[in-house]
């Protein structure tokens, strides 16, 4: 199989979807560890990412989005890090069948803030991503992604330790919210995708992305590939929200249905979108409507050199 930044040189790729809303519909307890499932109930992980890779994802990210040891010490599972990150790919590797696919091993924050305005040094999270990347990709990982992002700093250590693990591609995805006013796009922490895509490729990364977000839907991603296609010649992965999230019986529920979503798909392409997913709310049924979008707009990407 190529590398992954050889075949996104010649087409779109289709991504996958939410992962922690279908561990809670299988069962995952509200504010439960969901990383420890990949020990704990392989086959539920395996199950939900098999779901995917039929529904027609051709890139899946690890289930190891709280994956750090950070994160896994406020569970007591911070000795299983590298036993939870080398099973999540193991387990993405058996979704796809033996079968042509991509394994994205996921790094997401780590739930704090840094010195001076938090509790934690910047040593203390380079030493967790770094173990998490190493992880990752010595259980064969295609790439990494850093993925909901809001500063730039947290996003460069994680950038630096898929560097420092060998990474073959490196992807990097902040979080943008939507302003009030609904002008324009940054993230919490004041980033627009202008600055956080020239950063990203001054510092090495090979993909730059998107997810996540309040009211990122399929427009205002539109908007957001469109702004970093100015500024960069690097390939472009967007994963936008089903929709806004609304409260329902004191549970957050996405309503944006598959087919109406699915019809930003060639849209996104348009802009310059090289893989294509999703983010809160989705479901294997959302990525199987995109799938069929992708084929119908029959839309080849050349990426400039």
């Amino acid at each position: 199989m190529k590398p992954l930044l050889d075949v996104l040189k010649e087409r779109p790729l289709l991504g996958d979807g939410a992962m922690g809303t279908q561990l809670m519909l299988a069962g995952l307890e509200q504010g439960g560890c969901g990383e420890a499932w990949n020990l704990t109930h392989p086959e539920k992980v395996l199950a939900i990412q098999r779901r995917y890779a039929e529904a027609g994802s051709e890139c899946i990210l690890t289930n190891t989005f709280g994956g750090s040891r950070i994160m896994l010490n406020r569970h007591s599972h911070g000795d299983q890090t590298v036993e939870i990150n080398r099973t999540a790919v193991e387990i993405v590797r058996q979704a796809f069948r033996g079968g042509p696919g991509f394994v994205i091993g996921d790094i997401g924050p780590f739930g704090g803030l840094m010195e001076p305005y938090g509790d934690f040094t910047e040593a203390q999270v380079r030493d967790a991503f770094n173990e998490q990347a190493k992880a990752l990709v010595d259980a064969g990982a295609d790439a990494i992604i850093v993925e909901t992002q809001t500063g730039l700093e947290e996003l460069l250590l994680g950038i630096q330790a898929a560097q420092l693990a060998g990474a073959a591609c490196i992807i990097g995805s902040m979080a943008y919210d939507v302003t009030l006013d609904g002008s324009t796009l940054r993230t919490m922490m004041g980033v627009d995708p202008e600055r956080a895509a020239r950063f990203m490729e001054e510092h090495g990364a090979h993909v730059v992305a998107l997810n996540c977000g309040t009211g990122m839907d399929m427009e205002h991603a539109r908007q957001a590939v469109a702004r970093y296609r100015k500024v960069t010649s690097l390939p472009i992965m967007v994963q936008p929200n089903a929709g806004q999230p609304k409260l329902v019986n004191m549970n957050v529920v996405y309503e944006e249905p598959a087919e109406r979503m699915a019809a930003g798909v060639v849209p996104l392409l348009d802009a310059g979108a090289n893989i294509v997913g999703a983010c809160c709310g989705s479901t294997p049924e959302h990525i199987r409507a995109f799938r069929v979008a992708m084929e119908n707009g029959s839309i080849l990407i050349e990426t400039p050199e």
